[in-house]
């Protein structure tokens, strides 16, 4: 039985997104954890993120799981999930600055504040909720979903990577950002799958079949 282990350093939505993987893959162990050694041996790894980048980081350092990431993202698939998408970066601009994993060159930027909508009505920070995705990899982890569907967001800083080859998804709000990002064996979106209903599960159970090949 392959196993996927979500990474536990206490900052993730861990008990949604395990629920959503064991719902699209029942032939699959998935297993919360923080043992180095579960996460060595795991087919599948993903890394979830929530709350603030500084508490995020300082959490992966104290725990391990910042070494251990740089130990198993290049060798299987591997998922990050919003702000775990965020640590793949190398710096962030929240909390004055937090320097990242640097799994993935590039920054995170903060949305503006005084931004206003084509009615001219003030832009909310954060980005709260359904916004489209626009493909722009051919990757196995959009199979089965429709360009331009719909999933569920809550960030107030978006992905910025270079170069913009590794950028898998698009989305707008203010600018155009990363949604998702790609590279050999990694995906990462910014979005929560587990909470995009149909879409995201898709791409969970994608996430479950993959064989790590972009």
């Amino acid at each position: 039985m392959s196993v996927i282990a979500v990474i536990d350093y206490g900052m993730g939505n861990l008990h949604s997104v395990a629920k959503a993987l064991e719902f699209v893959a029942p032939d699959q162990k998935i297993v919360v954890t923080h043992d180095a050694e579960i996460v060595r041996n795991a087919d599948r790894v993903l890394l979830p993120g929530v709350g603030a980048i500084r508490d995020c980081m300082q959490a992966m350092r104290d725990t391990g799981v910042a070494d251990l990431v740089h130990a198993v993202c290049h060798d299987r698939p591997f998922l990050g999930v919003c702000v775990g998408m965020q640590a793949l970066l190398e710096h962030s601009a929240e909390n004055n600055g937090v320097d990242t994993l640097g799994v993935f060159p590039g920054q995170v930027k903060r949305f503006a504040l005084d931004q206003v909508d084509a009615q001219g009505l003030a832009m909310k920070v954060p980005h709260m909720g359904w916004n489209q995705v626009q493909q722009t990899l051919d990757h196995p982890l959009w199979h089965g979903i429709a360009d331009e569907s719909r999933f569920y967001f809550v960030h107030s800083f978006y992905a910025d990577p270079h170069p913009e080859s590794q950028v898998a998804g698009l989305c707008t709000y203010q600018t155009p950002f990363a949604a998702a990002i790609a590279r050999d064996n990694m995906f990462a979106t910014q979005f929560h799958p587990e909470k995009s209903s149909d879409a995201g599960l898709q791409l969970l159970r994608n996430f479950t079949r993959w064989s790590g090949q972009p």
